[in-house]
């Protein structure tokens, strides 16, 4: 950190930053330079993005649409969720912004041609998740490593059902996105907890304690990479310390990482399978342009498997089950968005950041009763509100019918989400604000 307070504010004109924020984002993303070169790329990273406010967007993401009435799971479902139907919508995670045109414009152009016939998946489309990948994470990853999955959530539990038997056991770290518990439990699997440790307010793997709870009938883990809910971006030592356990003791890593491209500034997302030969013999990634893009109603995702063994056991898998052929405008959207998007995405990361920035300040200032993490990935932002001293169940009726705010209550996460909530800033800012201000009216009526 040294090197950053070096550097001292400074301004720029507006064309220079619209050209380096892309490049500086390209440099960050490959892990094999110099630590201090990479502290010092996200450090200008995060001076040059602080500087463009949102005048200087190219695309428009204070825009407010009404997603009502479209058979929308996020608003649509309120009712039957929160027991309201007029509740600021904060909890799933799905973005409120517009689908950028170069995503439409791809979809309105396959449609000119009026059959929608059984399709595969062309060159073009691979290409562009290789390309992708390469220049966002600097991983070089072949065609031959990537297989379907009609999204994340049914490649968990097709991992499951390829690479563990009923009775075997599955670990995840908790608290953590709630499928993962699923995936064990659905199958008759044995879930194993190996709760992240909260050394006050930053969270980090139990790696001690993992070593403690492999036994000869565990047979997988699944991590979060980065984490969901508590948007930790995993450092290298840690990986690294992960890959020498599961490696030794013969246990498969599940890697989700579809919220690798939502990388805040100051951070970088490392590929868990990309740190050694040693982890990608042992790893299966997934990886989907639809928390990226907002296209998870496209069920199209990818998992990057170069372990040959692996690769198989999961292709028999996803043919057994007749899960293989995706869709036709899963296909197109994906392509689209890996094709097109980097400069769409580094505005949104810019958009992001702004709004995290606003509910960290607003709490600071104005309810210190909540204490957010400062999350390093996502667009998610997990809320301490353990000094309210209510239960979950307390917690979520207090947003819900004192402020009109729904967000996901911890517990849903598991051990060790107990008294936080997970909120949802992928929307205008004018949508945060009024959260916000609706829960300070609350708190503090």
């Amino acid at each position: 950190m040294y090197l950053l307070r070096k550097i001292k504010p400074f301004t720029l004109p507006r064309k220079f930053y619209c050209k380096k924020i892309s490049f500086l984002i390209l440099l960050a993303s490959f892990h094999h330079i110099n630590s201090r070169a990479s502290v010092l790329v996200h450090g200008l990273f995060s001076i040059f993005t602080s500087r463009i406010n949102n005048r200087h967007l190219m695309w428009n993401f204070d825009e407010e649409i009404n997603r009502e009435n479209t058979s929308c799971i996020k608003y649509d479902l309120r009712e039957e969720v929160f027991g309201r139907a007029d509740v600021i919508p904060m909890w799933v995670a799905d973005m409120d912004f517009k689908t950028p045109s170069f995503i439409t414009d791809a979809l309105a152009s396959r449609l000119k041609h009026e059959i929608l016939g059984y399709t595969f998946r062309s060159d073009s489309y691979f290409n562009s998740i290789i390309k992708w990948i390469y220049d966002r994470h600097g991983w070089k990853i072949n065609r031959e490593w990537i297989e379907f999955s009609p999204g994340v959530v049914p490649a968990l539990n097709m991992c499951t059902l390829a690479y563990t038997k009923k009775g075997e056991g599955i670990i995840i770290q908790p608290p953590v996105y709630t499928p993962f518990h699923a995936a064990a439990k659905d199958h008759g699997r044995k879930l194993l907890f190996n709760k992240l440790l909260d050394q006050g307010g930053n969270w980090m793997m139990d790696i001690d304690g993992l070593s403690k709870l492999i036994t000869p009938a565990t047979k997988m883990i699944i991590i979060s990479n980065p984490h969901n809910p508590v948007g930790r971006v995993w450092q290298l030592n840690e990986l690294t310390e992960l890959v020498d356990i599961c490696y030794e003791k013969g246990i498969i890593i599940l890697s989700d990482e579809i919220h690798s491209d939502l990388i805040l500034p100051g951070y970088r997302h490392i590929p868990l399978a990309s740190i050694s030969q040693k982890a990608a013999s042992v790893t299966v990634t997934c990886m989907a342009p639809s928390k990226t893009f907002n296209l998870a109603g496209l069920s199209t995702s990818s998992m990057i498997i170069s372990d040959p063994d692996l690769g198989e056991k999961y292709r028999k898998t996803l043919i057994g089950l007749h899960m293989h052929l995706g869709n036709i405008f899963g296909n197109i959207a994906s392509e689209a968005a890996y094709t097109y998007g980097r400069a769409w995405l580094d505005e949104l990361i810019v958009y992001i950041q702004g709004n995290v920035d606003l509910v960290m300040n607003y709490c600071r200032e104005h309810l210190p009763q909540i204490k957010p993490v400062k999350p390093e990935a996502t667009y998610m932002i997990w809320l301490d509100c353990r000094s309210m001293d209510m239960s979950g169940t307390e917690l979520q009726r207090f947003f819900v019918d004192k402020a009109g705010v729904g967000m996901n209550e911890g517990s849903l996460f598991g051990p060790g989400g107990e008294g936080f909530m997970r909120m949802n800033l992928a929307c205008p800012r004018t949508i945060v604000e009024k959260a916000l201000r609706k829960i300070d009216s609350a708190i503090n009526a």
